[in-house]
């Protein structure tokens, strides 16, 4: 499963809201943007909002996710994203929608005025089944289900493919040599597009000063050209950064040109490549290729699941595939590039594929696979031996000691409280506490008891997030109790900054005696009594 919290800005939301998202996309001039859909098929963004990108409404940034009406059960298929940045997707029903900036009519309406909300792109495409979209700098592609691409937007170096540098306001087929080939793939660079058709030939137009297109020069086309360096061979799937490009062949084989600064075409140099490159000819087959069009890092995924990255990650020039700890060639995009955006809608469905971690938690107090059952306060609770064998030292010795020969499936609690022990046991499942901070101390109790010193930990840190002038005296003697000196510590200053309020609480006054007297004297020392 992806995580999509791999991505700064994921960071914004409950874990609540990462549970129902399905699919997602990063995007922006720094990555501060981001869309989502729910499981229940509802669509939400949130973020800085620059050229009304979000689709709100208004020109206001959000942290808070705000849901997009028009989008919600449209079933997104394809995303795509300009610099602007503009968005164009696509949904299961061919329906075009775009919004964002507009400079260049890069949303097809035939206007340059900046879409504030989604609408649907219309001319050309309402006949048409639309199953994939491209977006470059300020350009946009849609691809149809019976392989028309039409283009419409900035077209200063061709890369519209019209034939002109005009400017294109609504989408327009795009032929010349793609007439009557049926189109299977595109993608974009920041100014220059490309096609794959169903036999496996690649085209190329637009912008060509680094080579990008793989025509053996660097001018640049106003109508599609067949890339002739790949003859003989089938290409499955293209993509392209800022300025270069990777093609994947049927036969797991990959080609690189284009641009190569930061060493994106993993040559072993850092020279422009005016014609296809083979490259990672000494690796396993390559399954899947991954680049966009607002960075200068590639990636690719082996048969075998190995991610290998290269390009410019974080800063460094990488000129060599370095393989990676990663499972797919999204999180080298999260981690690597600059800015961290995604290079495709990305799917987070998991397909019912459970990490262990998942499945133990899964399985807490579970009847149906329990062996052992804790009664607390005359309720049960279900666990595993093994499992509590391997995450507490208590449990092991205890296990070690007596069970052997009088092996017992349930065990009797009398000196905590159920919601105590219960989130004890949920703790050794999930390594997270979820308690009011009045209850932390009877698990910090536990904690102590038990010997579980990060556990511990966690009690003091949910105690001090929860400490108000009620309760400050009750955790101050807790803190005492337990001998949590850096707990102390803080509910000492606590209930000396706020000595006037916690000293006509009912609890300042029942407390113990000589802890009482102890605090007074101690207080009076910083000199909180001299009024």
């Amino acid at each position: 499963m992806v995580d999509v919290g791999k991505w700064p800005i994921f960071t914004l939301l409950s874990p609540q809201e990462i549970a129902s998202i399905r699919k997602a996309c990063v995007f922006g001039t720094s990555a501060n943007e981001a869309l989502y859909v729910t499981h229940n098929d509802e669509v939400f963004v949130f973020g800085l909002n620059c050229s009304n990108c979000l689709g709100t409404g208004d020109n206001q940034s959000t942290i808070v996710p705000k849901k997009l009406e028009a989008l919600c059960g449209k079933k997104v298929s394809s995303l795509s994203y300009g610099s602007g940045p503009h968005v164009v997707l696509c949904t299961e029903d061919g329906e075009v929608y775009a919004w964002g900036h507009n400079g260049y009519s890069q949303l097809g309406n035939g206007t340059t005025n900046q879409g504030i909300t989604p609408v649907q792109v219309c001319t050309n495409l309402l006949i048409k089944k639309v199953v994939e979209v491209a977006c470059g700098s300020h350009h946009s592609m849609a691809l149809s289900f019976d392989g028309d691409l039409y283009a419409w937007g900035y077209n200063n170096c061709g890369q519209v493919g019209s034939g002109s540098t005009a400017n294109q306001p609504t989408p327009r087929r795009v032929s010349n040599c793609l007439q009557g080939k049926m189109v299977v793939g595109i993608a974009c660079g920041q100014t220059s597009s490309m096609a794959v058709v169903n036999n496996g030939e690649v085209y190329g137009w637009g912008y060509n000063g680094n080579g990008q297109l793989g025509l053996g020069n660097n001018g640049n086309q106003l109508t599609p050209c067949r890339v002739a360096a790949l003859h003989g061979a089938c290409i499955l799937q293209i993509a392209c950064g800022y300025a270069h490009t990777l093609a994947l062949t049927d036969e797991g084989l990959l080609y690189a040109w284009g641009a190569n600064t930061y060493g994106q075409l993993g040559t072993g140099n850092k020279s422009n490549q005016l014609s296809p490159v083979q490259i990672m000819m000494e690796k396993e087959r390559v399954v899947e290729i991954a680049a966009c069009h607002s960075a200068h890092t590639s990636a690719a995924k082996t048969q075998s699941g190995q991610v290998y990255m290269w390009g410019q990650c974080r800063g460094q020039s990488v000129i060599l595939p370095h393989l990676t700890h990663f499972a797919c060639t999204d999180d080298v995009f999260a981690c690597f590039a600059t800015p961290a955006v995604m290079w495709r809608l990305l799917s987070v469905e998991h397909e019912d594929f459970l990490t262990v971690a998942e499945s133990l938690k899964k399985e807490f107090d579970s009847p149906e696979t329990s062996d052992l059952k804790f009664r607390v306060d005359g309720k049960y609770i279900h666990v595993h031996k093994a499992v509590l064998k391997i995450r507490c030292e208590h449990f092991r010795t205890m296990f070690q000691s007596y069970w052997n020969e009088d092996m017992k499936e349930v065990i009797e609690i009398d000196q905590f409280s159920y919601p105590v022990y219960r989130a004890f046991l949920e703790y050794l499942y999930t390594d997270s506490v979820d308690l009011p901070p009045e209850d932390a101390i009877g698990l910090l109790d536990l904690a102590t008891s038990y010997c579980e010193t990060r556990l511990k930990k966690l009690c003091q840190h949910i105690i001090k997030r929860g400490i108000t002038v009620e309760n400050a005296f009750s955790l101050l003697s807790a803190a005492v109790r337990y001998d949590a000196e850096d707990l102390e510590e803080f509910c000492f200053k606590f209930c000396v900054n706020h000595l006037t309020e916690v000293t006509q609480t009912t609890a300042f006054w029942q407390m113990d005696g000589p802890l009482l007297k102890e605090f007074i004297a101690k207080a009076s020392k910083c000199g909180a009594f001299k009024n």
